[in-house]
């Protein structure tokens, strides 16, 4: 599928921002005042409000995007919505009372936390529920949306902590997510869209004159579906973009832990390995729509 920016941008971002305000509001402990707690809630909030505006960059008519949410019962786009709203809402007011009072509320924090773990879940079912698609219809992809969520938030916490966190807690993090991530990588592989018995016979309706291929393509010119839906990558550039991403997202974050740990450095370092984790998020969530096959695809002469 054709990776689109805003949407990239807005899984990449609004996952650490979501990952940042599940641990403040289970209480991850950040001093220095009022003055600490406006930054560190603005850097939480503020990410996940610019990849929720970013997304809306993607929809034909972003002014209409509130009515989304009006289908709740059916569609996991109008729960994420709905989960944003009310985590914000939650996190607003938590962060609120924090910087006029220095409290955290604990029952409003645990609110703003659940909400931002359902969030980044809601976000994750959008793609894992497509049977359309072979190689999002598992349950990895919640996990690698959750747990890259979980450790880029704890880089960005960690940086404004009131005391220095041991870090083999954010390798080992790093880890976990970048396995939940490789398991992934191996599934997809193998995946394909015969495995969920899409092929041109089934999607044409005439398998039962035998094999079907191509003769001419359905249009002329390009419209939404081959633009959007159907959209190839070569085996070379992805694997460069495999490596870049474990390397800033994975490799790079691990080393500055460890240089941290080896030398006693400041914990504000520690947005150096968040914005390298980030950069290499960029990269994998690329990868996670180019190398997707949907299934209109086989309109097009894809087998």
């Amino acid at each position: 599928m054709h990776p689109a920016v805003s949407v990239i941008f807005f899984t990449v971002a609004s996952g650490a921002g979501f990952g940042m305000i599940f641990l403040l509001g289970l209480g991850f402990p950040v001093g220095g005042g009022a003055g600490r707690a406006f930054l560190v809630s603005l850097s939480g909030g503020g990410l996940a409000v610019a990849g929720l505006l970013a997304s809306t960059f993607h929809l034909g008519h972003p002014e209409r995007a509130w009515r989304a949410l009006s289908q709740w019962r059916s569609s996991w786009l109008s729960r994420e919505g709905i989960s944003a709203i009310v985590t914000l809402l939650a996190f607003g007011v938590y962060a609120l009372v924090w910087m006029t009072t220095g409290t955290r509320l604990f029952l409003l924090g645990l609110l703003a936390a659940l909400g931002a773990a359902a969030t980044v879940f809601t976000t994750s079912m959008i793609y894992a529920q497509l049977k359309t698609v072979p190689q999002w219809k598992t349950p990895l992809t919640t996990l690698v949306y959750l747990g890259f969520a979980l450790c880029s938030g704890w880089l960005l916490a960690s940086a404004f902590a009131s005391h220095q966190f041991p870090e083999i807690w954010g390798a080992g993090l790093v880890g976990l997510a970048w396995a939940a991530k490789w398991a992934w990588w191996a599934r997809a592989s193998r995946a394909r869209l015969a495995d969920i018995g899409s092929t041109p016979e089934t999607a044409t309706g005439l398998g039962f004159i035998g094999k079907v291929r191509l003769l001419e393509r359905p249009h002329t010119g390009e419209n939404y579906l081959t633009l959007e839906m159907v959209h190839r990558i070569g085996r070379k550039h992805a694997r460069t973009l495999r490596r870049l991403a474990l390397v800033l997202g994975g490799i790079v974050p691990v080393i500055i832990l460890a240089l941290i740990a080896l030398t006693g450095a400041p914990a504000p370092l520690n947005l150096a390995a968040a914005l390298s984790m980030m950069l290499g998020l960029l990269a994998e969530r690329w990868l996670f729509f180019a190398e997707a096959e949907h299934a209109v695809s086989l309109y097009y002469g894809h087998r």
